[in-house]
């Protein structure tokens, strides 16, 4: 039953992302362009995405809510600077029950628009403020060319909207969820990330500011993993969402929108992954623990399973799975979970149900590197110990490789040569004609000025002239 191997992913990164997703199980091709199925496997590492960030949002005061995916063409027009940025996106809807529609309904880009007449409807007074609201639902956005869970006509997301009295409160909100994302992303996904604010060719469409979370991916470009926007006073300006104060006197109210999606699980592949297939994140893995029985005989199965029912009881507390899967070799049940990113492996043999010991292996450190015995005795605080080692392990391993590929070039030609294979950290004017120059001569996109600035000023690494602050430049998906 020998499975052919993967691609590496020195010689064919892209091939070798589209085969594992497949081919563990993540998710599959649906009949309908650029549309995925999310299989089972890849919605419970998805679910514990959503787990994570839930439980981040409700303990900043955020509720859940559901909204509608139709809505009417003409809300969509009213924000002018978001239709056009949506336009060439948008899945219309001109036919329902057989007949024509009066108006068109487009089937959710993103509803800040449909936010906005709710809301409208909702405050009337300071006292309505602050609305802290998260969905949890799929998106639409007609892509021309797709990849699963990085980019697909179709796609699950959260998206928060909140309304605010004050343009401070809208910043702060913004600012404030930006953290949640990095938090969520360095201590329960173990990717780095960089926080920063996007140029003004790159930010949301009818947005006052976005911010959003770089990361870098195992073959150096980048992927945008989560954003957040101020929208300033425009969407309540274009629904009439205003609040009386408390002298009757009638604001706009200010607004904010942010989300992350199932591209996020694109990131933790990329990240992770090796040849072998998927790594996952302890905190987020459908299974922290997979344990393979191993016998040869009757006599030894009965022996070993034996020992089954005890070792879940002892290990209950982490989520955990018995390969029993019949006609099988122990080898390819290996190299099976391996390919699904499985953190740990425990292996139990008559030999060590003699000596009342597991063989451990680490999935973070392929080969006999990860595999050492442990004592029954005491296992579960050690198996505790070890996935907090390989979580910790797997975040300085992204974060040493993030900074092996981010480089400062000192000219054009070293800039070049930079975002061919990593992060160029660079000066850069702030102007619109240097960062389209920039794309047009080698592809690379401002992914945003980071929070973190360094002291002093520099070079444009463009056109030369005096620059204040330093953006990465990087090729992205």
């Amino acid at each position: 039953m020998a499975e052919e191997r993967l691609p590496s992913r020195s010689e064919d990164f892209s091939e070798w992302y589209n085969q594992l997703v497949l081919r563990a199980q993540l998710a599959d091709y649906a009949p309908v362009r650029g549309c995925m199925v999310v299989r089972p496997y890849g919605w419970a590492l998805w679910e514990a995405i959503q787990q994570g960030l839930d439980r981040r949002f409700r303990a900043t005061g955020h509720q859940n809510a559901a909204f509608p995916m139709f809505i009417p063409k003409s809300f969509l027009e009213r924000e002018k600077e978001h239709v056009e940025g949506f336009s060439p996106e948008l899945a219309v809807v001109t036919i329902g029950g057989g007949e024509e529609l009066e108006e068109p309904l487009v089937v959710r880009p993103t509803s800040e628009t449909l936010i906005g007449h709710m809301y409208a409807k909702w405050i009337k007074s300071y006292r309505d403020l602050p609305v802290l609201i998260n969905l949890w639902n799929s998106a639409v956005r007609w892509e021309k060319r797709t990849r699963l869970f990085l980019r697909t006509t179709e796609f699950y997301w959260q998206e928060g909207h909140t309304a605010h009295a004050t343009a401070e409160e809208a910043e702060a909100e913004a600012r404030r969820m930006l953290d949640v994302y990095a938090d969520f992303a360095i201590n329960d996904a173990a990717v780095p990330v960089i926080q920063g604010l996007k140029t003004e060719s790159e930010k949301f469409a009818g947005a006052l500011r976005s911010y959003s979370l770089e990361a870098i991916m195992g073959d150096g470009k980048a992927l945008q993993s989560a954003t957040s926007h101020n929208l300033g006073e425009n969407f309540a300006r274009a629904f009439g969402m205003q609040y009386l104060d408390e002298k009757n006197v009638q604001h706009f109210c200010w607004t904010t929108s942010w989300g992350l999606s199932t591209r996020f699980v694109g990131a933790i592949i990329m990240v992770h992954g090796d040849d072998q297939g998927l790594i996952l994140p302890p905190k987020l893995a459908p299974y922290q623990l997979v344990v393979v029985p191993i016998f040869h005989d009757e006599q030894e199965r009965s022996l070993v399973l034996g020992q089954i029912d005890s070792l879940r009881a002892e290990l209950g507390e982490y989520r955990l799975t018995v390969d029993l899967r019949e006609g099988i070799t122990p080898g390819y049940k290996f190299n099976d979970w391996e390919m699904r990113g499985v953190p740990l492996r425990v292996e139990v043999g008559p030999r060590d149900v003699d000596q009342r010991t597991v063989m451990l292996a680490r999935r973070d450190q392929p080969g006999r590197a990860g595999k050492f015995s442990a004592p029954r005795d005491g296992l579960a605080l050690r198996v505790g110990e070890t996935l907090a080692d390989i979580q910790a392990s797997l975040y300085d391993r992204a974060l040493q490789f993030r900074k092996a590929h981010t480089f400062d070039p000192q000219d054009f030609e070293e800039f070049a040569q930079a975002v061919e294979v990593g992060f160029a950290f660079s000066w850069w004017c702030g102007r619109a004609q240097c960062e389209a120059e920039i794309k047009e001569k080698t592809k690379a996109t401002a992914r945003c000025i980071p929070l973190d600035q360094p002291a002093g000023a520099g070079r444009c690494i463009c056109c030369g002239e005096s620059a204040e602050k330093k953006a990465i430049f990087a090729r992205a998906y």
